[in-house]
């Protein structure tokens, strides 16, 4: 599945969903993991301007879950309308840290959130299946 993580140094998640500089984006599996893309934005300031998450959501339109460290109620509720799971942190964390620890829940018994995740992924790959 691919994962998105709203990142200020590419290195750990530090930043708020819209006010993110950057979204790196990873396919996450329970064996492995890679790097896709680093998607930019031009600095944003915290104008409550919110027509600046049109392009943060189509980034991670594809992306099951997206990691941040802060989300706004109506952010979290458009991100959820594109289904994809927001996940807050409490602090900054490295973005391996993270993956580390998905994959640690990835193969043991993941919560109902994250199957439904992972179907995502998995409509995806008969999607893309079916068009070749």
């Amino acid at each position: 599945m691919k994962v998105a993580f709203a990142t200020q140094d590419m290195k750990r998640v530090d930043a708020h969903f819209g006010w993110a500089r950057n979204i790196a984006i990873y396919e996450v599996t329970a064996e492995d993991y890679r790097f896709i893309e680093a998607v930019q934005f031009a600095e944003e300031k915290e104008d409550g301007n919110e027509d600046k998450l049109a392009a943060k959501i189509d980034a991670i339109r594809d992306c099951a879950i997206v990691y941040c460290a802060a989300i706004g109620g109506s952010g979290a509720a458009r991100v959820v309308a594109a289904q994809v799971h927001p996940l807050k942190l409490a602090q900054p964390e490295p973005i391996t840290e993270l993956i580390v620890k998905l994959q640690g829940v990835l193969r043991g018994a993941p919560p109902p959130w994250l199957r439904k995740a992972l179907l995502k992924g998995e409509e995806r790959k008969f999607d893309f299946a079916d068009e070749v």
